[in-house]
């Protein structure tokens, strides 16, 4: 019962979003159909929190907005420029960059990733590729698609997140190589098609023809062997479809001929032929929402590139702060390294001089020296690996690596993760799961997804009906001209003047409209499969899709629990872990100092103080490593809940246009404690 308590939770959710679209979208959309009788007496559940940017773009330009013949008459033809992306790194950058080194905070990384990560910038065009489609379906076109897929080109951090969609409308990348051609495709926008001219066009053609025939039969050509005609065209067709499922198609034909032939009563001839036809759909393809059903799945997809830019967002802040806490990490276990050589060394510097005065044995001083070339190893990897960890971060937070001093500056890392206890951690699993629950973008992504499956069972469900379409025309034919001087025919003989009165063209286009030779009519166009196989076999597999995304979203509400609970579980291992990585840290540095000074009394050896100097530099890089995790684990949680940017204080404005206005503040976090800097030598220098 429980699980299907959220899944109809899960459907009032659905609901909910769409009070967001344009008001009028839906308003043929009110009928109840056997998806949405399953929709309407539901508990109330948790909202998801409304993505913001769908009214929020990366650039001023709005993609999705029409230029018309009215407002806008040359931008009708004239192609759209997007802004060419910007590859440089922002001031920002620049301004951290002192005395050589950067100093940067977590909250100086997490804002100079959202200015500058690659990943970002190139999830922001999501957004406008996405007002495409919108403007496209208006049009009466078929959707491209629009892209909402995380982009993980970045390198380093790993973050764990779901997908709501992948491969197929179960989620599976396994069903995407299967079908023609490898590529397995949905019944996303079944139905008939959108009447393709909503967007009305005209059609003109004008032709100049002068012909010279000659004649095999001089009889019928009042005995000339050739004939000159000169034959003018001025043809105009309007074509519009309407969102009712009606087509008008109106055609207006003119010519203009003079000839030589003496059968021609007229030269100039003037033909005018006016046709005007109306054909409305009955049954397949007819009615307001069937016609606008794809801009309704446009507004959705642009609404699921709007929850996938959030959901780039968790994932790339989260990912740098990973990518930040391992420089931490690395800064730290260098300074660990130099502290651990020096110690060595000095252990090996008094054993030399004791050497000297015949109170140490030699295999001391050999076992010292070990230990120091042991030491310098680890010293070189320790530098090497901070090396590669600050190149990672700066492949996070900048655009251009090619400028010489950012490249050469290495980076201190400032800010260092406290043990204050997250409210969170005292909260019980269930309240965090409906904050996840309410937070991921995932579950707004499968409800939208839901919404799309309903609008393709009722496309599919129209498509199964005949083709019945009704049709009715009116035309008509009118001509005029000039009296042809070779009238005669057979006779040879002129006409007589006046035989043939002068009928102009302004009389010509009157009588098209006067009914005196009008040609009018009605009817029906009948089209029934007898088979209808192609449109059952695609109505049964919308339905069948659907119902795989109502398991995919249960199974989405039990995989997010399992995250919230194996994060919180973690974080409190991760607290006592830290906290038990310290009192080992304080017992063997006291163990070492005690060491030390039981070798100058002669107590004990150069062997036992260098194992203390060993096991200290392990509690420490153990320490290191605990308060990493910690903070790892600490960000992953607030990810898991999609509460990471409500923590840090993130725009959403801001994130998606690339310009940050108010910087974001981390909490639990303090500063580095005072110390000697390790050795930072240049990366690649060294």
């Amino acid at each position: 019962m429980r699980g299907k308590g959220r899944l109809r939770a899960a459907a009032v959710v659905l609901l909910g979003l769409t009070t967001a679209l344009p008001p009028g979208l839906l308003a043929q959309n009110t009928k109840p159909t056997a998806g949405n009788k399953v929709l309407n007496d539901l508990p109330a559940a948790p909202v998801p929190t409304a993505t913001q940017p769908l009214s929020l773009r990366s650039t001023m330009k709005n993609y999705g907005k029409a230029r018309t013949f009215w407002n806008d008459l040359p931008g009708l033809y004239a192609p759209v420029h997007a802004p060419r992306g910007n590859f440089m790194n922002s001031v920002r950058m620049q301004d951290l960059v002192k005395d050589g080194k950067i100093y940067l905070s977590l909250s100086d990384a997490l804002t100079l990733a959202l200015e500058n990560n690659y990943d970002l910038a190139i999830a922001r065009y999501n957004l406008d590729i996405a007002d495409t489609d919108i403007l496209r379906a208006r049009a009466g076109a078929v959707l491209l698609g629009a892209p909402s897929a995380i982009v993980t080109n970045t390198l380093g951090g790993p973050s764990q997140t779901l997908t709501a969609t992948g491969g197929g409308p179960g989620g599976s990348a396994a069903s995407a190589a299967t079908g023609f051609l490898g590529i397995s495709q949905s019944a996303d926008g079944a139905g008939p098609l959108p009447e393709a001219n909503i967007d009305p066009n005209v059609t003109g053609t004008v032709q100049l023809e002068r012909a010279n025939q000659p004649q095999s039969n001089t009889l019928f050509s009042g005995g000339k062997s050739s004939l000159n005609t000169n034959t003018d065209q001025y043809n105009f067709t309007y074509n519009q479809g309407f969102y009712t499922g009606t087509q008008l198609q109106v055609g207006l034909t003119n010519s203009r001929v003079t000839s030589d032939n003496p059968f021609f009563n007229y030269s100039p001839l003037l033909t005018s032929v006016f046709k005007a036809e109306l054909t409305q759909h009955l049954l397949q393809g007819a009615g307001i929402w069937v016609n606008r059903r794809l801009i309704q799945e446009a507004v959705y997809d642009r609404r699921l590139s709007d929850s996938g830019f959030r959901q780039q967002v968790l994932y790339t802040v989260n990912q740098v702060e990973n990518i930040y806490w391992a420089v931490v990490g690395a800064y730290e276990d260098l300074q660990s390294k130099e502290d651990a050589l020096q110690q060595s060394s000095k252990v090996a510097s008094d054993d030399r001089k004791q050497l000297e005065i015949g109170t140490m044995a030699p295999l001391d001083v050999v076992t010292a020296d070990s230990a120091v070339a042991t030491d310098k190893q680890a010293l070189i990897t320790a530098q090497s690996n901070l090396e590669y960890q600050q190149l990672i971060l700066k492949q996070a937070i900048a655009r251009n690596l090619n400028d010489a001093a950012l490249t050469a500056a290495p980076i201190i890392p400032t800010d260092r993760v406290n043990l204050d206890p997250l409210p969170e951690e005292n909260q019980s699993v269930d309240d965090l799961v409906q904050v996840a629950f309410k937070q991921r973008p995932e579950l707004e992504q499968a409800v939208l997804s839901l919404k799309k499956d309903q609008i393709s069972i009722r496309g599919a469900r129209n498509g199964l009906l005949p083709t019945v379409d009704a049709f009715a025309f009116y035309g008509s034919s009118a001509l005029g001209g000039s009296q042809s001087t070779g009238c005669s025919g057979f006779t040879g003989q002129p006409c007589p003047p006046g035989l043939y009165p002068t009928v102009s063209y302004g009389t010509v286009f009157q009588n098209l409209f006067n009914s005196s030779a009008s040609d009018k009519g009605a009817g029906f166009n009948v089209i029934i499969p007898l088979g209808n196989r192609v449109a059952q076999s695609l109505q049964s597999r919308a339905q069948l899709e659907y119902r795989q995304a109502q398991l995919r979203l249960e199974q989405l509400y039990i995989q997010i629990r399992m995250q919230i609970v194996n994060q919180k579980y973690a974080l409190v291992n991760d607290r006592a872990a830290v906290q038990a990585a310290d009192a080992a840290q304080v017992f063997n540095a006291q163990s070492l100092d005690a060491e030390q000074k039981k070798l100058k009394l002669g107590a004990s050896t150069t062997a036992l103080v260098l194992q203390q100097v060993r096991n200290l530099a392990t509690a420490e890089d153990n320490l290191t490593d605990a308060r990493v995790v910690y903070a790892r684990d600490r960000a992953e949680l607030f990810q898991l809940m999609a509460t990471t940017m409500q923590h840090y204080g993130i725009n959403m404005e801001d994130a998606t246009t690339g310009t940050v206005n108010a910087q974001p503040v981390v909490p639990g976090l303090e500063q580095a404690k005072p110390s000697k800097e390790p050795n930072l030598p240049a990366p690649g220098m060294r």
